[in-house]
């Protein structure tokens, strides 16, 4: 309990300093957590794992349940006192010090990682929709750099904050959130093969799952090449009766942190 709220109050003070690059009041909750790993959860052999903004460690504490011997998981994190709550994370608490040998916290922005590495999953946190639409492309599009052909890329999106931001903000601003939006969805359009919705969060946020086949030749616009999606494998929804996926149409333009 003393380290849930120690990781609430770090979380706070990094978003009143730096909403920008942090973008949520609260760490991810668990029901989410474990719905964004939920792909990994499926690996045989051994992987290659990439979190991108780590944060306080509230998603890496539900990664590093799945590492298994021969596994690698790289965390990314750009916060300076992110950084020091997950190194402390790794060398204190049980769960992180079981792998901490086949984990390495890396402090600097995901453009700056190798694309020499390949990862078959990666899980990103970041909060997209405070970016300029040209920084949205470009994490996107080296994310997807990153991922080994097959891999898979996970990330989430709360429910409804886009919407509202746009009713707040002037016309510029909102020409900024909608253009996220478009970027966003051009990719869920071709490569997301599986969506749920963790309402037990705050906010409520929905759950994206994408696989790109091909990611070495990228298109004008920044978008990856590749147009085959390997559907029809689906994981179980997160609670009973829940929907294993939404269309596209019904959910557009609902969400983003």
């Amino acid at each position: 309990m003393k380290k849930a709220i120690s990781e609430y109050r770090t979380f706070f003070r990094e978003f009143r300093q730096t909403f920008h690059t942090t973008g949520a009041i609260a760490p991810s909750g668990r029901v989410l957590a474990r719905a964004v790993v939920k792909p990994l959860s499926c690996h045989q052999v051994p992987v290659r794992v990439l979190e991108v903004g780590s944060g306080t460690g509230a998603v890496s504490k539900e990664i590093v349940k799945q590492i298994r011997p021969g596994d690698w998981f790289d965390l990314v994190e750009l916060n300076d006192r992110f950084v020091s709550t997950l190194r402390h994370r790794f060398a204190t608490e049980p769960d992180f010090q079981r792998v901490a040998d086949q984990c390495e916290v890396l402090h600097r922005a995901v453009q700056e990682v190798s694309t020499d590495t390949k990862y078959d999953y990666i899980i990103c946190g970041v909060p997209f929709n405070n970016f300029p639409i040209s920084l949205v492309k470009e994490i996107l599009r080296h994310m997807s750099k990153l991922l080994r052909p097959g891999g898979t890329l996970s990330f989430f999106e709360y429910l409804w904050i886009r919407r509202f931001k746009s009713l707040l903000a002037n016309r510029d601003e909102r020409r900024r959130l909608g253009g996220v939006g478009v970027v966003i969805e051009r990719y869920l359009s071709r490569y997301e093969f599986q969506c749920d919705t963790a309402w037990i969060n705050f906010p409520p946020a929905m759950v994206h799952h994408l696989r790109v086949e091909s990611s070495n030749k990228l298109e004008s616009d920044g978008e990856p090449t590749a147009r085959t999606i390997r559907a029809g494998q689906h994981y179980p929804p997160l609670r009973p009766g829940a929907p294993h996926s939404e269309s596209h149409h019904a959910r557009r333009g609902e969400a983003h942190r």
